[in-house]
């Protein structure tokens, strides 16, 4: 591992685990991106810059002479608008005069060890200096006084660059930035596939592939969240790659708002890749001395196909992103009483479930939403975070120590983000919420988001917060939010400053969540958005699982899970086993199946369990037994998928311990097949030097005859919405 500088030749070779990532300053200080892939021993320029004299793409002034030289040919590495470039720009600056022209050159740059934080922003870290080194390159444009931090990441232990700038204005006027991507990577072919993970809610993370085109095929929000609809993820993949082989490069953006990630394919096959926060709607005023810092974009490259990739990105997040007290400790079995009771309940119903839970072998019980000001249904209350006496009539303090005596920890539900205009606060703080003057101000789930660009807003917010945590035992925190973004203002920015508002909440978000996991370090946070809608590398960040989605038919759960696990770990992963008819899409699967599905991330139950037959109490008691004995493993084993519910009716995959002597196999199968052939399952991620026994059956197996050969699929699993598994061990 290191970042090695070459003065001869002006040239940047940074080496992480496996990989290389080459640059070079070229002809009066532009920086051009020359190599990303796997890592090589010394960088000879093999694969040298060729110049041509290309019809209509122009040549920079002081080359005006030499038309081979234009931008509009070279691969750069943070490239800029209007100087013979004609593609999309990593920035873009409007200076006082109304131009928005700039041209940044090298100036110096530095090699350190370890990683800079990024101030206000969440970001990958090191515990240790020498586990990363870090190149910072200063680049100037000496009109505008703008300067450019470019700060590079390389892991010793991961396939992994990371990426992000600063902006400067070092000049004597202000200006403005229209946009200012984290990353911006030039490739000179463009023999790929693009790959991301669109969605709904209630439908997340779903996988896409397609070739490459000419042109601009991106993906984004301008929801104010990372959002159902698009993920902060894109790849792009060489022909025919597979879970096992082929090159992927991959980039992941460490941000929960708007965003924009984007591939463009040139006129001469040559594709640009950028990704940062989304210019539409966003401009930031950078007085004199003032800099921008963009969030961090994460870039893996696999050789090994797209399981490679997912589980650097798995073990880099679980380690290097997740933090806290629950980074490296194992995830509590919970119960939800959301969809068991909804509003409707009282103290002693509360009480009926949780009792039933502790005697199933639950740890957790969480009290959802309802519990607060006059919260009888959606329409009221956000933003007043008291105790209803009504349901709750010796509190909430009371509730959670009864519940505590039992033996289970409690935890509570909250949405703070939000506000009710019918609740108390909004009646004190009418401007508190995100609005434009004069226009209507549009609800959704009855409701208006609060001005997280305030800070008064903010410390509001967190001292309500902290009173309920401070003053009751709560071990866990649902945070939710319900909605996203419309009518973008706030009543505390001038209008010139308007446009910054969707990032000023981004920043006060994240400040209200460092004060309340840091004073809280004991607390296991759990982020929501309407489930899977803001399930980013920034949420992960403060709360180190996510709720995966509203969705929880066993049957979805497979592509959203499947989807979801091609970048984040599965210890992020909220997954829950619910009543059937299933609420979302009223499809009726075995508790079987629900359980095997929930147990592949950190198990829950959301339903009565007081309502249980006592087949189900008993199967739910099993189901507890077996993932306490298996938790570990799938919590912080390795993950490899098997067969895709994107491509056929049936869905595998598998969890193995990082020593290979014990691994857990899960098979489903959708919908039963007429004269079906007999199948077999080939595994991954096991030693084919070892022997393992099937725990099930004691059956014993190389473990080469596993992966090459494969296991039968029992003939018996007949029906719908089916499971299977087996438990491997080391003999």
């Amino acid at each position: 591992m290191g970042i090695h500088y070459c003065a001869e030749n002006k040239t940047f070779h940074l080496k992480a685990k496996d990989t290389s990532y080459v640059m070079q300053i070229v002809r009066d200080g532009y920086l051009l991106h020359l190599y990303w892939g796997r890592k090589i021993n010394e960088y000879r320029h093999s694969n040298d810059i060729q110049l041509l004299d290309r019809g209509f793409s122009g040549n920079p002034y002081q080359h005006k002479e030499d038309r081979t030289f234009s931008l509009d040919t070279l691969p750069q590495e943070y490239p800029q608008y209007g100087n013979t470039d004609f593609r999309k720009p990593a920035y873009q600056i409007q200076l006082e005069n109304g131009s928005t022209i700039s041209d940044l050159r090298y100036d110096s740059h530095s090699i350190f060890k370890g990683k800079c934080t990024l101030e206000g922003l969440p970001s990958t870290y090191v515990e240790d200096n020498d586990e990363a080194e870090t190149l910072k390159i200063i680049m100037k444009d000496s009109l505008s006084g703008l300067t450019v931090a470019l700060c590079y990441t390389v892991y010793e232990q991961f396939n992994v660059v990371t990426r992000s700038a600063r902006l400067i204005n070092e000049g004597t006027e202000p200006l403005k930035l229209l946009s200012a991507h984290s990353v911006s990577v030039d490739f000179r072919d463009s023999d790929f596939d693009f790959l991301h993970l669109h969605g709904a809610h209630v439908k997340e993370r779903y996988i896409e592939r397609q070739p490459l085109r000419h042109g601009v095929q991106s993906i984004e929000s301008t929801r104010g969240g990372s959002s159902h609809q698009h993920n902060p993820f894109i790849g792009l993949l060489r022909k025919g790659t597979t879970e096992e082989t082929g090159e992927v490069y991959a980039f992941n953006f460490v941000y929960s708002g708007n965003f924009l990630a984007q591939a463009e394919v040139d006129q001469f096959n040559n594709t640009r890749v950028t990704m940062g926060i989304n210019p539409f709607d966003f401009s930031w005023k950078l007085e004199p001395g003032e800099d921008f810092q963009t969030p961090e974009a994460v870039m893996v490259y696999s050789s090994e196909g797209l399981g490679e990739m997912s589980r650097t990105f798995h073990e880099l997040y679980r380690t290097r992103l997740l933090r806290g007290t629950y980074r490296d400790k194992e995830r509590p079995i919970l119960v939800n009483n959301w969809e068991a009771t909804y509003f409707d309940f009282k103290a002693e119903k509360i009480i009926d479930i949780a009792s039933a839970g502790r005697e199933l072998g639950i740890e957790l019980f969480v009290l959802d939403d309802g519990w607060f000001g006059k919260r009888n249904d959606d329409t009221s209350s956000l933003g007043d975070w008291f105790v209803d006496q009504k349901k709750l009539p010796e509190g909430l303090d009371t509730l959670a120590q009864q519940i505590n005596e039992m033996g289970m920890q409690f935890g509570l539900w909250f949405e703070p983000e939000m506000i009710s205009v019918d609740s108390d606060l909004y009646r004190e703080q009418p401007d508190w919420c995100l609005h434009v003057p004069g226009r209507d101000r549009s609800e959704s789930r009855n409701q208006l988001i609060l001005d997280f660009s305030r800070e008064d807003v903010c410390e509001e917010i967190t001292k309500r917060v902290s009173d309920i945590l401070s003053s009751v035992p709560i071990s866990y925190v649902k945070w939710d939010m319900n909605r996203h973004m419309t009518e973008i203002g706030s009543a505390a920015l001038p209008s010139d400053r308007q446009r910054e508002t969707a990032h000023r909440y981004m920043l006060g978000l994240y400040k209200v969540l460092e004060n309340l996991t840091s004073t809280f370090p004991d607390i296991l946070f759990e982020s929501c958005s309407g489930g899977g809608g803001r399930f980013d590398p920034g949420m992960l960040y403060y709360m180190p699982q996510t709720w995966t989605s509203d969705n929880t038919d066993a049957v979805s759960r497979l592509k959203i899970q499947y989807g979801t696990s091609l970048v984040y770990p599965i210890i992020s992963m909220g997954s829950h086993v619910s009543a059937v008819p299933n609420h979302q899409v009223n499809r009726i699967t075995s508790m079987e199946m629900r359980g095997d599905v929930a147990m592949s991330g950190n198990l829950g139950y959301e339903l009565d369990l007081t309502k249980l037959l006592d087949e189900e109490k008993e199967a739910v008691k099993k189901q507890v037994e077996r993932y306490k004995s298996i938790r570990k493993l799938i919590q912080f084993g390795d993950f490899y998928r098997l067969q895709s519910p994107f491509e056929g009716n049936e869905t595998a995959w598998l969890f193995a311990n990082k020593e290979k002597t014990e691994a857990y196999v899960f098979y489903f199968t959708v919908l039963a097949e007429p004269a079906a052939p007999l199948k077999f399952l080939k595994m991954k991620g096991i030693d084919t030097n070892k022997t393992y026994q099937i725990v099930e059956t004691d059956q014993v197996y190389g473990g080469d005859e596993l992966s090459y050969v494969g296991l039968s699929i029992p003939a018996e699993i007949r029906g719908d919405f089916q499971s299977y598994v087996w438990h491997l061990k080391e003999v």
